[in-house]
């Protein structure tokens, strides 16, 4: 494999859970199992979610993660330090994490969504999603994945549908920045 090739692990809450202890116990022994190049915290549901994201950072960090990311909160990303996934409803929110000099990745389902984070100066995208997923919509498939990988000067992330090392052999085939899932690392 090559090593511009990221493996990006996202948590969920569903495997994680919201207590402080076990949420730590767990992402280091997925960390110590899997080989995770950047990791990303999405928590829709904990009510304790700034305290989750600071256990979140340390373990990432004592791990060594070279790419460490919140999703979809970008002021506790800018006051954190860290890295944002802005959703594909936050486009108005790429120049303020840009301007925080934040590393800003933002989701994109179609090539409407690609252009405007190349014309916001997105560091990198995820394209999703692209093996089938629940209530995620139609599968785009690794041919899409490849042809908009050639098409477009952004970094590319794909997403959906990735649970095993056949899925990410195939992502890796079109020369993308790499894949983030959660299920794959569980």
């Amino acid at each position: 494999m090559e090593d511009n090739f990221n493996y990006n692990l996202i948590t969920d809450p569903k495997y994680y859970t919201n207590n402080k202890t076990t949420f730590k116990k767990k992402l280091e022994e997925t960390i110590a199992s899997k080989r995770v190049d950047m990791a990303c915290f999405r928590d829709k549901v904990s009510t304790n979610y700034e305290e989750l994201a600071k256990v979140f950072i340390d373990t990432c960090k004592k791990s060594n993660i070279k790419q460490i990311i919140l999703n979809e909160n970008l002021e506790l990303a800018i006051k954190l330090n860290c890295a944002i996934h802005l959703t594909s409803k936050q486009f108005d929110k790429i120049r303020l994490a840009k301007d925080a000099k934040l590393f800003t990745i933002i989701s994109c389902h179609d090539e409407i969504d690609i252009q405007k984070a190349i014309e916001n100066k997105a560091d990198a995208i995820t394209y999703s999603p692209i093996f089938d997923t629940p209530n995620k919509g139609k599968a785009k498939g690794i041919e899409v994945l490849k042809e908009v990988n050639e098409k477009y000067n952004i970094k590319i992330i794909a997403l959906g549908g990735i649970i095993d090392d056949s899925h990410i052999e195939q992502i890796e085939t079109c020369k993308v920045y790499g894949f983030a899932s959660i299920r794959y690392f569980i």
